[in-house]
Parts: C-alpha cells; sequence; structure tokens
C-alpha cells in the first residue's frame, strides 16, 4: 500500500504566455492543480502505483515543494519559471526512472497489456483522438485530443478505472493498481506536438525493450 503522500507526482508542466492565460482551467489534482484548455491536445502519463521506490519519490516531492512553497511565500500563483523547473523534474527524475522497470511490472504480462490497449483505443473517434500511445511495463503514455464534450479527467479516469478492475481480475488480486496522480502536458504547437508523438513511440527503445509492441499511432 502506498500512502497519501506519494499519490501528488502530477504536475502543471505548461509554459503559459501572458495572452493566453485566461484561456487556461486548473483543476486541483491530489497535490497540484492540472491545467486545461478547451480545444486543445494533451500528453499524459499514468503509472502503476508502485513504480517508484519510496526514497525516490519523497526526493521528488521535497524538490517539488521547495517550488511551491517559494511561491507561496511569495503570495503569488507559479511563473513560467517555476512550471518550467516542475516539468523538468518530472521528465528527468520521474520518466527516467520508470524507464528502469521498477515494482512489478504487471504490464509486462501481455494479458495485461492488451486489457490497457484495447481500453486506450476503444473509444478513439468518439471520445477523443488518440495520435500516439505506448504501453510500457510500469507506466502508459498517450498523446490525445479530446472531443468537445469529453473532458480529459473523464477520459483519464474511465481508461484506469476500467483498466484497474479488469487487470486485477486477470491477476487474481486486489488493491490499487494506479498511481491516483498522473502527469498532463498541453500541447503548444506543432513543433511541440511533433515531440510529444516522437517520445511516446521511441520509449520502448530509449527504455531497451526490443520488438516492444505495445506502441502505436494514428496519422493525423
Amino acid at each position: 500500500m502506498v500512502s497519501d503522500k506519494s499519490r501528488g507526482t502530477g504536475v502543471p508542466p505548461v509554459r503559459r504566455g501572458q495572452n493566453a492565460h485566461a484561456s487556461f482551467k486548473a483543476r486541483q489534482g491530489a497535490y497540484l492543480p492540472h491545467w486545461t484548455m478547451e480545444g486543445s491536445t494533451y500528453a499524459v502519463t499514468f503509472r502503476l502505483v508502485d513504480s517508484l521506490p519510496k526514497h525516490v519519490l519523497e526526493a521528488i516531492l521535497l524538490e517539488r515543494d521547495v517550488v511551491l512553497n517559494f511561491a507561496r511565500k511569495k503570495t503569488r500563483n507559479l511563473s513560467e519559471t517555476d512550471e518550467a523547473r516542475l516539468e523538468l523534474l518530472y521528465v528527468e527524475k520521474i520518466e527516467n526512472y520508470l524507464d528502469t522497470g521498477y515494482g512489478q511490472c504487471w504490464l509486462k504480462d501481455n494479458r495485461i497489456a492488451r486489457i490497457v490497449t484495447d481500453s486506450l483505443r476503444y473509444f478513439e473517434g468518439e471520445r477523443y483522438y488518440l495520435p500516439a500511445w505506448c504501453v510500457m511495463p510500469n507506466h502508459v503514455h498517450a498523446v490525445l485530443h479530446p472531443h468537445k464534450e469529453n473532458s480529459l479527467s473523464e477520459i483519464l479516469h474511465s481508461w484506469k478505472s476500467f483498466t484497474a478492475k479488469e487487470a486485477n481480475k486477470a491477476l487474481c488480486r486486489n488493491g490499487e493498481f494506479w498511481q491516483e496522480e498522473y502527469y498532463d502536458h498541453v500541447i503548444r504547437d506543432q513543433d511541440d506536438f511533433c515531440h510529444a508523438v516522437e517520445y511516446v513511440l521511441g520509449n520502448p527503445v530509449k527504455a531497451g525493450l526490443k520488438s516492444w509492441k505495445w506502441v502505436g499511432h494514428t496519422p493525423w
């Protein structure tokens, strides 16, 4: 069982321009807000509940709290510099550690990877567009564009709740399956989109996984 403290690993990674600031809306996550904007495309990552060791997670949370507490002392919202530091913290610390394959890595089981893959693609074209996705051994990446009537948080909740139930059934286990919090990033422009898609599709190779089949894309 993972403590509540370990759940707050999502970060608000978006660098918001002054003119675009009013277009963004914040949804409070377990520890940090998630920034959303109508009509946006997102890069998201969600991970298994045991995918980070306690000492690594605590060190990351400590670094995160330094940024947040500094902003609170200044009685201001997070600046673009603050958000850039949080994004770098996530990418360099959490993403890289996930690729080491820590934890039970239930998604290496083809049965479980199939459950997750089928869930990602089940409402593709109906509730969202899915340019790229990848089911890694202990985490999942997706680039998606929600249709107007479907929010990002609702889509993530649907994916995670259904797959957790089915995966636990297949593994004959009980308890938490996914980390409650997730990472999201509002894609800013075409270059950012291309980078996000390339990262997702190239993640298995980066992590040293050969002939990994749980990855795909849809031309947009």
